[in-house]
């Protein structure tokens, strides 16, 4: 069940996150809670699959390159393939669709060369091919969410 100040920490902060060298005491001193209190409810929220990871979002090639890619995994191999996937740091999210290529990813690198060699050892590992497609058109969708805080 997530507390005030869970809700708080998801619907405050998904835009304009402190930048400053104790971002969670910035937070803390907002919400009028402690630093522990907000890295505690940060870890029980990752802990509990509510948030993933807290970190920037740079839009697509500004820095280095990126490619969304997608596979064709068999069901039964499907989550050990994801976990493969998710192991690598260039990678930053990947999940399921319903379609023959049912594995989807976004990977990063500082450059060409770098992401061909992280598909390449993606493919090796797995056994199974990638599908790159470079972004072609920028499309921009805000996937913020504003939380009910009434029943906070």
């Amino acid at each position: 069940m997530l507390t005030p100040l869970h809700k708080h920490l998801l619907n405050d902060f998904q835009r304009d996150f402190p930048l400053s060298s104790r971002p969670y005491q910035d937070i803390a001193n907002t919400l009028g809670v402690s630093e522990d209190d907000v890295l505690s409810a940060l870890t029980e929220l990752n802990d509990n699959n509510f948030i993933s990871r807290i970190g920037p979002i740079i839009p697509p090639n500004h820095i280095g390159v990126s490619t969304l890619v997608a596979m064709a995994v068999p069901e039964q191999q499907l989550q050990a393939v994801a976990d493969k996937i998710s192991a690598y740091p260039e990678v930053n999210h990947n999940y399921e669709r319903e379609h023959t290529f049912n594995l989807w990813f976004v990977a990063v690198a500082s450059d060409e060369g770098h992401l061909q060699a992280v598909l390449d050892a993606i493919e090796q590992e797995t056994g199974f091919k990638t599908m790159s497609m470079p972004l072609v058109d920028d499309f921009f969708i805000d996937l913020g969410f504003k939380l009910d805080l009434h029943n906070a």
